[in-house]
């Protein structure tokens, strides 16, 4: 199944110029650790199936889902029995503004079973179980009704995770909108500023809480720190700055808000597992290939 393998880097191979891969996978093969730009989801079908990112293993039952976000390291190992793997490309998510507020679903490993919330397990499978039979569809706007099915999947994913929120803050509904409110201003003023630096108080002042106060709600919405989320917005731009060549990786830094060399370095690693100039090599080579039709 993994046709393009770079060290730990796949690139994953659409075909026909789509923006998804399916797999109806029944092979006992195992798949070393490795990761990719994709969202990948799987969903055993016969057999449980074994799953290992993020540094745990998670055994699937049949029906149960997982959503590996783009970049986690994972491995596969060899299993008998049938699963869907779905993998799609995270560009056609990440460069839409509008779907910013989903973006935190994809800040760890997801698991949904009927033991996680009946209504949103029942939502999830049928999603996948649509986008199966479209994918095979052979219909002109099938990559559409995909398309469609996968937000709405990450929709209902996203709304279940605010509830949880709303009841770990033990709050009323309109106190955690108003805390939806405050966080989306945040999250605007780092996408418009994230090249510059960024203070901690500066975040709090613009939600209007103290320090403390903020940093608590923050780390309850996105399930990390104020300034890994930070961090992780300004890879995000030196990922697309990477894809020109001429560009030395020192300006990429610089143009993305870091402010040395070494912590570039060092945190385009933890995230992508590798560095920035490997990546950059990645896809430069990916596009030769590309044009030399190899």
């Amino acid at each position: 199944m993994i046709k393009h393998l770079s060290g730990d880097y796949e690139t994953v191979e659409y075909e026909n110029k789509r923006f998804v891969m399916l797999y109806d996978n029944n092979e006992t093969e195992y798949y070393p650790t490795h990761w990719h730009n994709a969202v990948e989801i799987i969903m055993p079908i016969e057999n449980p199936f074994a799953v290992q990112t993020g540094g745990k293993e998670y055994l699937l039952q049949e029906r149960d889902i997982i959503i590996i976000p783009p970049g986690e390291l994972h491995t596969l190992p060899p299993q008998e029995g049938r699963r869907i793997i779905f993998q799609c490309d995270n560009s056609v998510l990440s460069d839409v503004a509008a779907l910013d507020s989903v973006t935190p679903v994809f800040h760890s490993t997801v698991v949904i079973t009927p033991e996680t919330d009946r209504n949103l397990y029942l939502r999830a499978k049928k999603h996948i179980l649509d986008i199966y039979s479209e994918y095979y569809a052979e219909n002109e706007i099938s990559d559409v009704h995909i398309y469609l099915d996968l937000i709405n999947l990450l929709v209902s994913v996203r709304e279940f995770q605010i509830e949880q929120t709303q009841q770990s803050l033990a709050c009323a509904s309109d106190k955690v909108y108003q805390y939806n409110e405050k966080i989306r201003l945040v999250l605007r003023y780092i996408d418009q500023n994230y090249m510059y630096d960024i203070s901690l108080d500066t975040l709090a002042d613009i939600a209007g809480y103290s320090r403390y106060h903020f940093s608590r709600i923050f780390k309850q919405y996105h399930s990390m720190s104020c300034m890994q989320y930070i961090n992780l917005r300004r890879i995000r731009a030196a990922e697309m700055m990477l894809l020109d060549p001429s560009l030395p990786i020192t300006e990429v830094a610089m143009r993305a808000g870091f402010s040395s060399l070494s912590t570039f370095n060092r945190i385009f690693k933890d995230v992508k597992h590798c560095t920035p100039s490997s990546y950059q090599r990645f896809y430069c080579s990916t596009d030769e290939e590309s044009l030399s039709g190899t």
